[in-house]
C-alpha cells in the first residue's frame, strides 16, 4: 500500500507531505484547487512522461517520494523480477526528480534505477484510472489488452510474440528474395563489383597502422641509421674502446683479485650480467638498421600509393579497413543468398510453415483462454453493474478468431477480434460500446472491469480520478459503496466532487488552493470528522451552506457505518 507521499516543487504544490492509511480514502476540493496536480504527481513518480513545466516556477528541481509498505509476497516477488526488490521488511522508497531543464533520475531504495525499471514497478503498486481511461473504452482496440490482463495472459502472449516474430522474419526473407528477377539481377552484378573492387586492393586489418608507422621510419632512416651506429659503437662495435670491451676487462682485473680479497668473487656475477645485457642491448640496437631503406623515395611513393587505396576503399564502403572487411563479408554473404536463391527460398519455405504453424498452435492457445475468461468476465462486470444501478444492462465481450484461407490471420497480438458489446435498454440488441455508451453508463463500465481486474492481478493501491463524472444521486452513492467493498482488497483512492461517494471513504483528504507570499500554493490536508462534515456540506451546497445541508451531509456520513458493515 501506499504509506506516504512527498511531493516537492510540482506545479502549484511548493511542498506536501501525506501520510495514507490502508482502505478508501476520497480527495476533494473546488475546481482548480489542484487535485489533478496531485494525480500527475504520482503519475510522475511510477514514470510516465513529463516535461519541464511540471517544475514550479522559479525553482532549480522537482521532487516525489513514495513509501510503499506492507508488501505481499506475490508483490514482492514481481517487484524482484523485474529489478526493483522491495527490502526485508517488505517496503520500497521510490523517488524521482526533475530539474528545471527537463532532466529527470529516479531512485529506488537509495539505488538509481532507469525509467523503464520505475515504470516496471509502477505497474505492479498502483493503478491508476483517468478519465481518458474511461473515454478509451470506446476504442475496441483496448479491448483485447483488458481481456489479456483479466485473463493474465502474458506468459501465452510473450510466446506467441517470439513465435510471431520469427515468422515475419522468415517470411521477411522470402519476400525479398521472390522479388522480381531484374532486380535481382542488378543487385547480383552491384555486388560482384563491390566485391571485386574490393579484392582488387585486398586489404589486410590493422594494414593502414603498420603502414602509417613504416612510413614514419622511413622518413627517419638517416636519424635512425646515425643513432643507431652510434649506439652500437659506444656499447659493442668500437675498434679500440667499447662498454662490453670495458666490462671483460674489469671482469678480468677483478678476478686477479679473488686470491687475496675473496669477497671480489661476489662482484664478478654483477659484471658478467651487466656486460651479457649491454651486448644484448647492442645487438637489438643494431637490428634497427639492419633493414637497408633503399631508395626512401620509391618506398615512401609505394606506401602512400597503397594508403589512398585503402582511403578510397573507406570511402565506401567503411569508416576502417575492419569495417570495410565485414561489409565484404556481408556483401558475400548476401551474393550466395541471391545466387543461390531457388535453393534457398525452398528451404526458407520449408521453415516458414514450421514457424507459422508453431505461431498458430500459441494463437489458438491464446484464443482458447480468451474464450474462457470472456464468459468469466462478462458474469463479473453484469453483476457489478447490476449493484451499480445498472439491472437491465446486457454486457458481453466478444471474442472472434480472425481467419484466412485455410489457416488464422496473424497479428501482432494473436488472431482474435475483442469488443465489448453493450444492450442499454432491454431488447436492443448487442451493439459496439462506442455506439451506445452514454458518458454516465462508461463511466460504471469502466469501473465494473477495474474491480474485476484489479482483484485478479493483485495491484494493491487503484487510483480514479473522478469516476463519478456524469452521475450523481443514487448511481454515485452505488459507485461509492462499491468502491468501498473493493477497499477490503486493495487500496482505493477516489478524486471525486460527489458527497455520495466521498462520505462512504475510511479516510477524506480536502485539496485546497492559497495565495502565501503573493503566489498560489495547494496543500492536502486530513480531515477529521467536523472537517469532513463541513466539506461533504460545501459539495452539498450553493453559495452559502444552509442547517439542512449540513443535516444532510451529516446522514450520508453517519450512513458510511451501515455499507462498512455489509
Amino acid at each position: 500500500m501506499l504509506r506516504t507521499l512527498h511531493i516537492e516543487n510540482i506545479a502549484v504544490i511548493r511542498r506536501a507531505d501525506i501520510d495514507f492509511s490502508v482502505g478508501f480514502s476520497a480527495l476533494t476540493g473546488q475546481t482548480g484547487a489542484g487535485k489533478s496536480i496531485l494525480i500527475d504527481s504520482i503519475g510522475f513518480l511510477l514514470g510516465e512522461r513529463a516535461g519541464r513545466e511540471l517544475v514550479r516556477s522559479g525553482e532549480t528541481s522537482a521532487t516525489v517520494q513514495a513509501l510503499f509498505s506492507d508488501l505481499d509476497e506475490g508483490t514482492t516477488t514481481r517487484l524482484a523480477a523485474v529489478g526493483v526488490p522491495a527490502d526485508e521488511n517488505g517496503e520500497l522508497l521510490l523517488e524521482r526528480s526533475m530539474n528545471a531543464g527537463g532532466k529527470s533520475s529516479a531512485r529506488a531504495n537509495g539505488r538509481p534505477v532507469s525509467l523503464a525499471l520505475l515504470r516496471a514497478a509502477g505497474m505492479l503498486l498502483v493503478n491508476i484510472h483517468g478519465q481518458s481511461d474511461t473515454h478509451a473504452l470506446t476504442d475496441s482496440a483496448c479491448h483485447l489488452a483488458i481481456l489479456d490482463r483479466y485473463a493474465g495472459n502474458a506468459a501465452l502472449l510473450a510466446e506467441y510474440r517470439d513465435r510471431y516474430a520469427k515468422w515475419r522474419e522468415i517470411s521477411g526473407r522470402m519476400a525479398d528474395i521472390e522479388a522480381n528477377d531484374s532486380a535481382r539481377l542488378r543487385e547480383a552484378e552491384m555486388l560482384r563489383y563491390q566485391i571485386a573492387d574490393i579484392d582488387a586492393v585486398s586489404p589486410k586489418d590493422g594494414e593502414e597502422e603498420r603502414l602509417e608507422e613504416k612510413k614514419k621510419r622511413i622518413r627517419a632512416a638517416e636519424r635512425i641509421s646515425k643513432q643507431v651506429n652510434f649506439s652500437w659503437r659506444a656499447l659493442a662495435g668500437g675498434e679500440k674502446v667499447n662498454a662490453v670491451y670495458i666490462l671483460e676487462r674489469t671482469e678480468a682485473a677483478v678476478s686477479s683479485l679473488t686470491d687475496v680479497i675473496p669477497e671480489a668473487a661476489e662482484i664478478l656475477p654483477i659484471l658478467l650480467e651487466c656486460r651479457e645485457k649491454i651486448a644484448d642491448a647492442a645487438e637489438r640496437i643494431r637490428a634497427f638498421s639492419e633493414e637497408e631503406p633503399g631508395d626512401t623515395t620509391r618506398l615512401l611513393d609505394a606506401i602512400e600509393g597503397r594508403l589512398e587505396s585503402l582511403e578510397k576503399l573507406r570511402r565506401k564502403y567503411g569508416a576502417t579497413v575492419g569495417e570495410v572487411l565485414a561489409y565484404r563479408a556481408r556483401a558475400a554473404q548476401r551474393l550466395s543468398e541471391l545466387e543461390n536463391a531457388d535453393s534457398l527460398l525452398s528451404s526458407l519455405r520449408e521453415e516458414e510453415i514450421a514457424a507459422r504453424g508453431e505461431a498458430e498452435k500459441s494463437a489458438r492457445a491464446l484464443h482458447e483462454s480468451r474464450i474462457a475468461a470472456a464468459e468469466e468476465l462478462t458474469g463479473l462486470v453484469l453483476s457489478n453493474l447490476a449493484f451499480l444501478d445498472m439491472p437491465k444492462v446486457r454486457f458481453s465481450a466478444s471474442v472472434g478468431l480472425r481467419k484466412e484461407g485455410d489457416g488464422l490471420f496473424l497479428q501482432k497480438d494473436g488472431a482474435d477480434d475483442v469488443v465489448f458489446l453493450l444492450a442499454a435498454n432491454p431488447g436492443e440488441p448487442l451493439r459496439p460500446l462506442s455506439e451506445v455508451a452514454s458518458g454516465g453508463e462508461l463511466a460504471r463500465i469502466m469501473l465494473a472491469l477495474k474491480s474485476v481486474i484489479t482483484d485478479k492481478d493483485g495491484v494493491g493501491t487503484v487510483i480514479y480520478d473522478e469516476i463519478d463524472a456524469g452521475v450523481s444521486g443514487g448511481t454515485a452513492r452505488r459507485i461509492g459503496i462499491s468502491l468501498l467493498r473493493s477497499s477490503a482488497a486493495s487500496q482505493v483512492f477516489c478524486v471525486t466532487h460527489s458527497a455520495q461517494i466521498a462520505s462512504l471513504a475510511d479516510a477524506h483528504y480536502l485539496i485546497v488552493k492559497e495565495e502565501k507570499e503573493g503566489r498560489a500554493e495547494t496543500r492536502v490536508l486530513p480531515l477529521d470528522e467536523e472537517g469532513r462534515i463541513n466539506e461533504l456540506s460545501r459539495i452539498l451546497g450553493g453559495i452559502e451552506i444552509t442547517a439542512a445541508q449540513r443535516l444532510a451531509a451529516r446522514e450520508l456520513y453517519t450512513e458510511r457505518s451501515v455499507y462498512k458493515e455489509v
